[in-house]
């Protein structure tokens, strides 16, 4: 985006019109209605600005989406070259069209060989509505309608539709919208944030046997899977132990249940592995993906599934009844082509796991290891996590940290950087294209934010 840009309308008119037509998402809208919301107007790779001209590096790549950050000129012309072409046609009817044909076949060419058949839709949420079902007409097929029960975590984040939202762990979500039948939860594997003297390998093999102690509680001829997220994204980019994820697999593996990863925020380059269950070396059965599968720029999603549940489904389900208008839509399908391609073409995820990755991660423990406010530092690649913690040496957390960090992400939107406040935890995606300049902003302003944040709580 130029510097030049010049309002189309005052930022107050905007606002006005926007509290009266929006409830917006995770907020309470009467209180950001008397603030009045940022209007964002542009934006260029890592950066936005506002309708009064404010810059912020974006630290989120939006909503972990943007991984090619923004004003990719190619990813628009793939757009509309295809609008101009075949701008919708569905995949009823007994009709597909090349888009989508040409998407798959350079998706399954990045994804491990035990991958072979995916169901497209429009977001991470209905790709995970789509995953409820696909499971369990799976076991249907193969004579066991029984197996029904799927078991998430508490504080893990799967979307926000009524059936995605009780498969995922907050339980402030369950207390507004409710849950359905059959989903159960084990605890989430947050080894700083719960208390006892384990070590992180010893609580990893603690956690994940609590999923076989759930399995027998509700019987293994009862649960159809288990889904989770290779590291926590919403719940506060939660990196489990090294001990957790082989012991899941074994728990999965014994009692005959699908292990479901849902990669919608760590797909696509983020931990500097194509997708992150490569990172933490496990090999789920289903993958649910959405986001940097077109770096945010199109809606699309989609749930992978291996070739031993494609087999079921496709030579022995005989009629699957599910569908969705959008699913495959030509433009989302090209701009995922275009997107995909410059990821794999332009070496960005190898320059995550071998450049710029290691870069941040080496950054932030410079600047925070030993910062009174941060008692943990998590990430890999281009996603990161700063605990705030009262003690660190006993991992005492404050008892307001959720109103500290979020006190941080304002000052940080002050300072010219968007960072995300979860619970106790300030956590970062940045674009995946970023550099090493860029990254240097982006820990150099959040330094600032979190001195300014612990001189006004008086521990510095």
């Amino acid at each position: 985006m130029t510097t030049d840009y010049k309002p189309q309308r005052e930022t107050k008119d905007y606002q006005a019109a926007d509290a009266a037509h929006h409830i917006h998402a995770f907020l309470d809208q009467k209180a950001l209605n008397e603030e009045g919301p940022r209007v964002i107007v542009g934006g260029d790779r890592l950066h936005l600005w506002d309708n009064d001209g404010n810059r912020y590096l974006d630290g989120m790549s939006g909503l972990w989406c943007t991984n090619l950050g923004y004003g990719r000129k190619d990813l628009a012309a793939a757009a509309t070259r295809q609008l101009e072409q075949l701008p919708y046609y569905n995949m009823f009817f007994h009709t597909t069209h090349p888009a989508v044909v040409e998407l798959s076949e350079l998706l399954f060419s990045l994804l491990p060989r035990h991958y072979s058949h995916a169901i497209y839709t429009n977001s991470g949420s209905e790709a995970n509505e789509v995953l409820i079902r696909t499971v369990r007409r799976y076991w249907q097929v193969l004579g066991k309608p029984q197996k029904k029960i799927m078991i998430g975590r508490w504080n893990g984040y799967h979307g926000s539709t009524l059936a995605a939202s009780a498969m995922g762990g907050m339980k402030f979500m369950h207390e507004m919208g409710g849950v359905i039948p059959d989903v159960a939860h084990i605890d989430e594997p947050y080894w700083f944030g719960h208390e006892g003297n384990l070590t992180p390998a010893e609580f990893g093999l603690r956690a994940a046997r609590q999923l076989e102690t759930k399995i027998l509680e509700l019987g293994a001829e009862n649960v159809a899977a288990f889904i989770a997220e290779p590291f926590q994204g919403a719940g506060g980019m939660i990196f489990p132990p090294e001990s957790y994820w082989p012991q899941i697999q074994r728990i999965c593996r014994k009692y005959d249940v699908l292990l479901c990863a849902d990669e919608v925020i760590g797909g696509f380059g983020r931990t500097g592995e194509w997708f992150a269950h490569q990172h933490f070396d496990f090999e789920p059965d289903t993958l649910s993906i959405a986001k940097g599968l077109t770096s945010g720029y199109i809606p699309m999603g989609g749930l992978i599934l291996s070739r031993r549940m494609a087999e079921v489904l496709v030579e022995q389900g005989g009629v699957f009844a599910h569908g969705l208008t959008y699913s495959g839509h030509p433009v989302a399908a090209a701009v995922a082509i275009a997107n995909l391609t410059a990821l794999r073409d332009e070496g960005v995820v190898a320059q995550v796991k071998n450049d710029t990755g290691p870069y941040l991660q080496q950054c932030l423990r410079e600047v925070f290891g030993n910062h009174p406010l941060v008692g943990e530092i998590q990430g890999v690649g281009l996603v990161a996590a700063l605990q705030f913690a009262q003690d660190k040496a006993t991992r005492k957390r404050f008892a307001n940290e959720g109103d500290i960090t979020w006190r941080c992400r304002t000052i940080g939107f002050e300072e010219g950087v968007i960072i995300r406040s979860t619970l106790g935890r300030m956590i970062m995606a940045p674009a995946l294209i970023a550099t090493r300049g860029e990254i240097d902003e982006l820990v150099g302003k959040t330094k600032i934010a979190v001195d300014r944040t612990a001189q006004e709580i008086g521990v510095l």
